[in-house]
């Protein structure tokens, strides 16, 4: 692929942002399996590159992503982008002999092969394949609030010292105000490309990064939270750790919690985490009202983003008038296992000044077991009343908590 194939309907309508992402280093520092540059070294099966672009091509604000990689590198390329799942295009272009050739070649390219260049680009180090979505959210947030450019930064914990030729300290630096800068580094486009125009009119091509070089043009660059696991892999012990940091398995553990209040009205008895218990008053509501269950029923579905008890009971639905709410939490427990959940364990706490919640607590656990079907170890309930303070307090309404852990397997 040469840069004609980087197409102006890669762009869309809308001036949006684009990465560039700087791959034409030859990995002088690292030792590399096949002498293949580090961005193409697989790492947990799949090459660094491929990880980097993934996050990338995920991003809701990212419109498109253009890669500055070295010429010989065309089949390696080749092969990483198969490897990404990508709804947006990927194009690249071939580098120079610096970094700073290579982003300018990036962003003379997006401004060549756009018919309306992009509003903001995110240039990135295809060596730091643990970019996080968050830190992409901060770059971009601060270029959409006005900054012309945005750097991610982790405050310097180390104590620095300044040595001379022969190996001797000469100094202790003051750490305060440091920061290590990271990428992606936002800027707005037609800014960054003058910038560099301009450092290429006057011969400077000493500039280590994009910010540096936007410093020296007098763009004002705005500091936004990185992240010390936001590394460059840039020696071989670097791979080594990022190896380790890739196999070694990462539960995806969620919780979810919920919240549910009822009034007490006239009546015999209380259902309360499935069990009927004699009582003078009961719970008012369109189901038979079981604030631990409903309660439970909104833990469970939050650990997989599937909304709450009333996106899938409403109350304006006269099927669900007066049922009973083990139907709502076994849905939701069918919910849980069709994302590929396994629950793990559930805690309600019910606040009541009456009735008294101690002598029915196996049952409501054995209840929760059979509804659930987990064991009864995994099911906790507990109860406090309110002081007398409050509608609970003065016994007009049971509120409960409930918290739920489910396991979605392993993070990818």
């Amino acid at each position: 692929m040469t840069p004609g194939d980087l197409r102006a309907a890669d762009f869309g309508a809308e001036r949006g942002t684009w990465a560039v992402i700087a791959a034409a280093g030859r990995s002088s520092r690292a030792a590399c399996e096949d002498g293949k540059p580090k961005q193409y070294r697989r790492l947990g099966g799949r090459p660094v590159i491929s990880r980097t672009l993934a996050v990338f091509a995920r991003h809701p604000a990212i419109s498109g992503i253009l890669v500055v990689i070295h010429p010989d590198d065309e089949e390696l390329f080749a092969d990483a982008v198969r490897q990404v799942d990508s709804p947006i295009p990927i194009r690249h272009v071939h580098g120079g002999a610096s970094r700073q050739i290579s982003c300018r070649r990036g962003l003379e390219a997006l401004s060549a092969f756009a018919a309306t260049p992009p509003r903001a680009v995110l240039i990135h180090d295809a060596a730091r394949p643990f970019v996080s979505d968050t830190i992409l959210d901060n770059v971009v947030t601060a270029l959409e609030d006005g900054a012309a450019a945005a750097l991610p930064v982790v405050a310097v914990s180390d104590t620095l010292k300044r040595g001379n030729a022969s190996g001797t300290v000469v100094e202790t630096v003051a750490r305060d105000g440091l920061f290590a800068a990271q990428t992606p580094q936002g800027f707005d486009f037609t800014r960054i490309l003058a910038a560099h125009r301009a450092a290429v009119a006057e011969e400077k091509d000493h500039f280590t990064d994009d910010c540096a070089l936007a410093e020296w043009a007098g763009i004002a660059v705005t500091m936004v939270g990185g992240a010390t696991g936001n590394i460059k892999l840039t020696t071989s012990e670097d791979l080594a750790m990022a190896e380790r940091r890739v196999s070694a398995p990462c539960p995806d553990i969620r919780s979810g919690n919920g919240y549910d209040v009822h009034r007490l009205v006239a009546g015999d008895h209380v259902t309360l985490c499935g069990v009927n218990i004699p009582h003078n008053r009961r719970l008012d509501g369109h189901s038979d009202a079981d604030v631990a269950l409903h309660a439970l029923t909104d833990a469970l579905l939050a650990t997989c983003g599937a909304g709450d008890i009333g996106t899938h009971f409403p109350p304006s639905d006269p099927q669900w008038k007066g049922a009973a709410s083990f139907v709502f939490l076994q849905k939701a427990g069918e919910i849980v296992a069709r994302n590929g959940g396994t629950i793990l364990n559930v805690d309600v706490s019910l606040i009541a000044e009456a009735p008294k919640i101690g002598p029915h607590r196996d049952a409501m656990r054995s209840r929760l077991a059979d509804i659930l079907g987990i064991s009864v170890d995994r099911c906790s309930v507990k109860a406090t009343t309110n002081e007398k303070m409050g509608f609970i307090g003065r016994e007009e309404g049971i509120a409960a908590i409930a918290t739920a852990n489910v396991s979605y397997g392993v993070l990818t």
